[in-house]
């Protein structure tokens, strides 16, 4: 058997530490933010020339996203970071187009890329703000290639489907670091019980998706242990700058500290309002794990409901669903505000767990100026853990 943490061995938390206490609510079966129903993912990693490791992840509300609009809210802990198409989610409270997460300087490739899915595929009239967020991978990846292309993200969009998502090294994560180690794409979900709205008992969904790419080595926790201080202090791996004697002055330079992109997706019936209030409770999980919001972090949260099917706006001439004059009401289902809580620490807890996965599934990688960042060692920090938990 492949000794546990090794290249050839990466597994998610849960199989490092079986015991380990991540809130009251269990995970979905694949424990992936695909076990809301009808939530597509795909992720598309780029690392075809020298010096690049970066790539693309889409996440499509539904299958007919482009037929029906999503209800969705975001929250902005630190804004040192970009999300597209934020100002009309905070203006009306509509998600209008898949999310992709990629590189910073792919934003604009990656919001044609949407477009030109749209374009080709489906109405030309439809009225979409494509979301695309970013996170830098500019220490691990020459961000002067634009190694990411519309195509890239046109793809991705495709081939989209319901399986769970593909951690660590993969999609937008391919060049991401966290807490001073290897970091990258991960996900969680949690169930909670709950009642319909003819007060039968229904069980709803609650998946996160991280693109992991902040933080310091000290000021990792997990399920409550400073193994970041104790790696540290231990000097048994030193995979960031501050802690490798090998790097230089420039090297260090060239290394920002941020960011967490966060996306929550669940089917509870859900207002904008309350999905924002819901992106908040990422921050919960995210302080969980050890992270501060720092200056240079863009950490940008965007949670939205599927319980709600809002059909989309045509803008051609002559081609009005609704009279933009004449008041027209729509049926929807909301969530009492009172019976809450179950949801908000559901995505709390996915968000943490999520970004352990980042952690745990990525793998060691040399990339841009022969830079090295060291996947965590799961041996090294089962050991930790498990003597304190």
């Amino acid at each position: 058997m492949a000794q546990l943490g090794s290249s050839s061995h990466r597994v998610r938390l849960r199989d490092v530490l079986p015991q380990i206490h991540l809130g009251k609510w269990r995970p979905g079966s694949l424990n992936s933010i695909t076990d809301v129903p009808g939530v597509l993912v795909n992720t598309r990693s780029i690392t075809h020339r020298e010096g690049v490791n970066t790539g693309v992840t889409a996440i499509l509300p539904r299958a007919e996203w482009f037929e029906y609009s999503c209800h969705a809210g975001i929250f902005r802990f630190n804004g040192c970071g970009e999300m597209t198409g934020s100002h009309w989610i905070e203006e009306t409270g509509l998600l209008t187009s898949p999310i992709i997460l990629t590189t910073t300087s792919a934003v604009g490739d990656a919001y044609r890329g949407v477009l030109e899915y749209q374009f080709r595929h489906h109405s030309k009239d439809s009225f979409i703000f494509p979301v695309v967020a970013e996170t830098y991978d500019g220490y691990l990846s020459d961000q002067t290639l634009f190694a990411v292309t519309p195509d890239h993200v046109v793809n991705c969009i495709q081939d989209a489907t319901s399986e769970r998502v593909p951690e660590g090294n993969t999609g937008g994560g391919t060049g991401m670091t966290c807490h001073g180690f290897k970091g990258g794409t991960g996900s969680s979900s949690r169930l909670v019980n709950g009642l319909d709205v003819m007060g039968n008992p229904k069980e709803y969904t609650v998946g996160v998706l991280v693109q992991a790419n902040y933080g310091g080595i000290e000021n990792l926790r997990i399920g409550g242990v400073p193994v970041g201080h104790i790696m540290a202090t231990q000097k048994t791996s030193s995979p960031s700058e501050e802690l490798s004697s090998k790097q230089d002055s420039s090297d260090k330079d060239a290394r920002k500290d941020g960011s967490i992109i966060v996306i929550i997706a669940t089917d509870v019936p859900l207002m904008p309002i309350q999905l924002q209030r819901v992106a908040k409770r990422a921050t919960v999980g995210l302080a969980k794990v050890g992270g501060y919001g720092n200056n240079t972090s863009g950490d940008i949260f965007l949670a939205f409901s599927t319980a709600a099917k809002v059909p989309f706006e045509e803008v051609s001439a002559g081609k009005a669903v609704v009279d933009p004059w004449v008041p027209f009401p729509r049926g929807i289902e909301m969530l009492d505000n009172d019976s809450i809580n179950g949801v908000f620490e559901a995505a709390a807890d996915a968000t943490e767990e999520a970004i352990y996965n980042a952690l745990c599934m990525a793998e060691t990688i040399t990339g841009h100026k022969d830079r090295r960042v060291e996947a965590i060692d799961l041996e090294l920090m089962k050991d930790i853990v498990e003597k304190r938990l």
